[in-house]
């Protein structure tokens, strides 16, 4: 059986609009994560992480 996929999320939860700043998730990706199966999740982790270094970029 593959690896699980890590839960990006911190349990530093700050949404704002749809976006959690700490993980760089969505609202639905959060809703969704356990019913995600492997290709959903690395989708999920791959455009949070771009979010935030999307984000970080905007604060620098």
């Amino acid at each position: 059986m593959a690896k699980d996929i890590e839960n990006p999320c911190i349990a530093v939860c700050q949404l704002s609009g749809d976006l959690c700043v700490s993980c760089g998730r969505t609202k639905d990706d959060i809703r969704k994560w356990k019913r995600m199966k492997r290709p959903e999740k690395m989708a999920a982790v791959q455009r949070a992480s771009t979010r935030l270094k999307s984000l970080q970029k905007k604060n620098s």
